[in-house]
């Protein structure tokens, strides 16, 4: 009798890699509700898990079964989705554009979305047939385009793209701007400005239910095309010369870059850094090939993001520091050290 043996030198790695993924995942989750101004044990946050998903029976006192099912779990799952997907898109958009500073903050995307979400709840744009998410989709898709066009006119290389992307992030900054002086009373202002910063305290659950989607679907849409971001990082030429849909695989990248970024925007605000620091660290630890960076950098980015949510809630007790603070005070130095180790390559 002849037996056939299958290789598994591939299939335990990914098995092992994938595990470890999602323990480290829901070890990030299991902190982010447990921490906080009012510290709630590991017991009672799984006891409020089991009533709820199976109706376990578990004693739980009202309250902190609120505080854990009604607040930080909601809070905490949208600060996975939104690192997820910020992250997703650095690395969408530093691959078609082959440039490693390519973020949706730093091409405008970011900006555009904050630009229409508050025209949809300022201004009442679309006479309230459309939601926020539908206006910053909207005005994350202008700015890709002006942007894109702008830096097409001016010669059409990576580095006109990154300034085009900084004159429209400047432009659509000063639209919202404008909006909020032209329409928003003086609460509106403080609120809209708050969240422009990255506020995760107004997230509850039926934002999730925009989020994990979003999310997915942009995970989803970066393992199909993996292979072909991967010829993209040799350029436009060398992935046609691969037999490679360019325009149709641009514009499915770039739709799912813009939705994530949108979705992301208008629940959460605009968050700097996650696109542009995260899938640079995970080059560094799992390489350059598509087929690793793109879970790699999706999980690091809901973990840290995760781990930003939890640092804004603790760190000046008795108030809620905006996200995009921390993440500002953790990218920037991170960002400046990426580009010392750039620099001492060979």
């Amino acid at each position: 009798m002849t037996y056939v043996t299958i290789p598994m030198t591939h299939v335990k790695p990914v098995a092992v890699w994938s595990v470890t993924g999602v323990v480290v995942l829901v070890t990030a989750i299991l902190a982010g509700v447990m921490i906080g101004e009012t510290p709630l044990s590991p017991g009672m946050v799984l006891a409020v898990f089991a009533n709820h998903l199976w109706e376990a029976g578990h004693v739980v006192d009202p309250i902190d079964a609120g505080i854990i099912w009604s607040y930080r779990l909601p809070r905490t799952l949208v600060a996975a989705a939104c690192g997820a997907g910020l992250a997703l898109s650095g690395v969408v958009l530093q691959s078609l554009v082959r440039n490693a500073l390519a973020d949706p903050y730093l091409l405008g995307v970011s900006a555009g979305a904050g630009t229409g979400a508050v025209a949809v709840s300022i201004l009442g744009l679309g006479g309230g047939l459309i939601g926020m998410s539908a206006g910053a989709f909207g005005g994350a898709t202008l700015a890709f385009l002006l942007v894109s066009a702008l830096a097409r006119a001016a010669g059409g290389g990576s580095a006109h793209l990154i300034l085009a992307g900084i004159a429209g992030s400047q432009l659509f900054n000063a639209l919202t701007s404008f909006f909020i002086a032209k329409s928003a009373n003086a609460e509106q202002a403080r609120g809209i400005m708050f969240w422009l910063l990255g506020n995760l305290s107004g997230v509850r659950w039926p934002d999730v239910s925009l989020a994990l989607p979003a999310a997915a679907i942009g995970l989803l849409a970066c393992f199909w095309f993996a292979r072909a971001m991967d010829a993209f990082s040799f350029g436009t030429a060398s992935a046609a010369s691969l037999g490679i849909a360019v325009r149709r695989v641009q514009a499915v990248l770039i739709g799912a870059t813009t939705l994530m970024t949108a979705t992301m925007v208008s629940i959460v605000g605009s968050i700097g850094f996650v696109g542009l620091v995260v899938p640079h660290a995970m080059r560094f630890i799992v390489g350059p090939r598509h087929g690793r960076l793109v879970p790699a950098s999706a999980l690091a980015g809901a973990v840290f993001l995760i781990a930003a949510d939890v640092t804004s809630r603790i760190l000046i007790p008795g108030q809620v520091v905006p996200i995009g603070v921390v993440t500002a005070l953790v990218g920037a130095p991170g960002f400046a050290l990426i580009l010392l180790h750039n620099r001492r390559r060979p």
